[in-house]
C-alpha cells in the first residue's frame, strides 16, 4: 500500500468524524452499548447496534426499552427518522464507520477471565471489515487484551492495523443513577498503540465527549479502567471488615464513617453494604491478579480485598441467624421479607449483586422466601436460574406483618422507610437504609 493511500483512510475518516457524517455501530446493547448508542445518536450520528439477543432487538425496534434508567421514550427519540437502527446480521458491519465493542467480560467457575464473548464478536465481524473503519473495545479487562487478544483476530482480514484499519481501547464509566453526571460529562480514557489509530479515535470521541483523557497505549487505557475499579473494590472492603469490628465492638460504622468524613483533607467516604455488585467491581480484582502471574507477581492485598467483599454475604446471613434466634426464631422455617434485589440503589441490575446470593443461601438453609424490588421483575440469575421463593408484584402491610424478618438489602429511594418499619415485626438493615426513621427503632438492627 501506498503511502497516499493509507493517509486517504485516515484523512477521510478523521472528516466524516469532524462532519458528524460517521456511521456508528455498536456491537453489544446491554447496559453500557445502549446508552453509548444514546450518545452517539443525540450527537447527531447515524448509529446501527448490534446484538446476538433478538428479543433485544424486537424491543428496540418497537421502540421499547429493557434498561431501567433509559425509558422507552428515550428508544422512540433515537428511533425518529431512522437515525438508530438494532440489527443482529454481523455481514452490516462493513456498512459502519466505527465499531464500539461493548460485549460483556466475565469470570468463569475458577474465577479467571472469560474473554468468550470479546473472541466471538471479533471471529464474527472480522469478514465484513473494510478499509478506512475504526474498531474500539470498551469492554473492562486486563491489560493486553486489545494487542493479544482482538488485534490477532482483526488481522485475520488482511488489512493492516493502524494503516488501514484503526484500533483503541477506550473503557465505560457509567455510572447508572448519579444524577451528577451524564456519558456525555465523565471524562473518556482513550489509548492506542500506532499515531493513526490514536488521532482517529480521539478525533471521533472528541465530538461526543465534553472531555478526553489520551493515554500512552491501549494497556495504559486498560489498566486505568481496572486501577479505578480496584480502588473502589479495595476501600469497601476496608470498611467492610471495620464493620464487622464495629458489630463486635457493639459500636455503628455508618455514624463513625460520618463522623470521619468531616475531615476536609485526606478522606474519602466509602461505605459498608452485604457485598459487592455490579458488573465491574467484583470482577476487576480477579482479571488483574490474573494477568499479574504472568509477570511472576502476587497482587496479595487486591486479592485480600475481593475475598473480604465475596465473604460478605455469608457474614450477612450469619448476622440475620442470630438477630432471628435472638427473637426466638429458627432460620430454618423462617419467613423472611427481603427488600431490594439490584446491587445498588435505584437501578435495575442485579449483575454479580450480592442480594442475589444472599437469597440463594437463605432458601438453602430453609428460610421461606419472599422478595421486592420495585425496580426489579421476573429476575431470572444466570448463575442460579429462577429465584427461590415468592416474588411480590406489590409491597402489603400483610407481607411486612407476617414476616418473622424484613431484610433490607438495597437501600431504594421508592422504598417508604417509615412505613416498612411501622409494619414489620423486625427490621434487618444492611444498608443503614432506616437511619431517618424515628418511630419504631427498637425493632431495627444492622447487619
Amino acid at each position: 500500500m501506498t503511502v497516499a493511500a493509507q493517509t486517504h483512510h485516515l484523512e477521510s475518516f478523521l472528516h466524516k468524524a469532524e462532519t458528524k457524517t460517521l456511521t456508528t455501530g455498536i456491537i453489544g446493547l446491554g447496559y453500557v452499548g445502549l446508552p453509548l448508542a444514546h450518545l452517539f445518536s443525540s450527537q447527531g450520528f447515524n448509529v446501527i447496534g448490534f446484538d446476538i439477543d433478538d428479543s433485544k432487538i424486537r424491543k428496540l425496534m418497537n421502540g421499547e426499552s429493557y434498561i431501567g434508567h433509559l425509558p422507552s421514550s428515550v428508544i422512540q427519540e433515537m428511533r425518529k427518522d431512522g437515525h438508530f437502527n438494532a440489527i443482529s446480521d454481523f455481514s452490516q458491519i462493513s456498512s459502519v464507520d466505527t465499531i464500539s465493542i461493548c460485549v460483556p467480560t466475565p469470570l468463569d467457575k475458577a474465577k479467571q477471565p472469560d474473554l468468550t464473548a470479546v473472541r466471538m464478536t471479533a471471529e464474527s465481524m472480522v469478514k465484513y471489515l473494510r478499509p478506512g473503519q475504526l474498531v474500539i473495545l470498551e469492554s473492562t479487562t486486563y491489560p493486553g487484551t486489545t494487542t493479544e487478544v482482538l488485534v490477532p483476530i482483526l488481522e485475520k482480514s488482511g488489512l493492516k492495523i493502524g494503516e488501514e484499519l484503526f484500533v483503541g481501547y477506550s473503557p465505560e464509566r457509567e455510572d447508572p443513577a448519579n444524577p451528577h453526571f451524564t456519558a456525555r460529562t465523565i471524562p473518556k480514557v482513550v489509548g492506542a498503540n500506532d499515531p493513526a489509530s490514536r488521532r482517529a479515535l480521539e478525533s471521533f470521541y472528541a465530538t461526543v465527549f465534553d472531555q478526553l483523557v489520551p493515554v500512552s497505549s491501549c494497556e495504559a487505557a486498560e489498566m486505568a479502567k481496572l486501577l479505578e475499579n480496584i480502588y473502589r473494590c479495595v476501600n469497601i472492603a476496608l470498611v467492610n471488615e471495620m464493620k464487622l469490628l464495629c458489630q463486635r465492638m457493639n459500636l455503628n460504622i455508618w455514624e463513625i464513617i460520618d463522623a470521619s468524613k468531616t475531615k476536609p483533607f485526606g478522606f474519602q467516604a466509602f461505605y459498608p453494604g452485604p457485598g459487592l455488585g455490579g458488573h465491574c467491581i467484583p470482577i476487576d480484582p480477579y482479571y488483574l491478579s490474573w494477568k499479574a502471574r504472568e509477570f511472576d507477581f502476587a497482587t496479595r492485598f487486591i486479592e485480600l480485598a475481593g475475598e473480604v467483599n465475596t465473604n460478605m454475604p455469608y457474614e450477612v446471613v450469619n448476622r440475620i441467624t442470630n438477630y432471628l434466634s435472638t427473637n426466638g426464631v429458627c432460620l430454618n422455617g423462617a419467613r423472611l421479607l427481603v427488600l431490594g434485589l439490584a446491587y445498588k440503589k435505584n437501578v435495575d441490575d442485579c449483575r454479580e449483586s450480592p442480594a442475589i446470593k444472599i437469597l440463594k443461601i437463605l432458601a438453602d438453609r430453609g428460610a421461606h422466601l419472599s422478595y421486592y424490588d420495585p425496580h426489579v421483575k421476573n429476575f431470572v440469575s444466570h448463575r442460579y436460574g429462577k429465584l427461590r421463593g415468592s416474588e411480590l408484584q406489590t409491597l402489603t402491610e400483610d407481607e411486612m406483618a407476617k414476616a418473622d424478618g424484613t431484610i433490607i438489602l438495597t437501600d431504594h429511594d421508592a422504598f417508604d422507610y417509615d412505613h416498612i418499619v411501622k409494619f414489620s415485626k423486625l427490621i434487618i438493615d444492611t444498608r443503614n437504609a432506616t437511619r431517618n426513621v424515628s418511630q419504631g427503632r427498637a425493632k431495627i438492627v444492622l447487619a
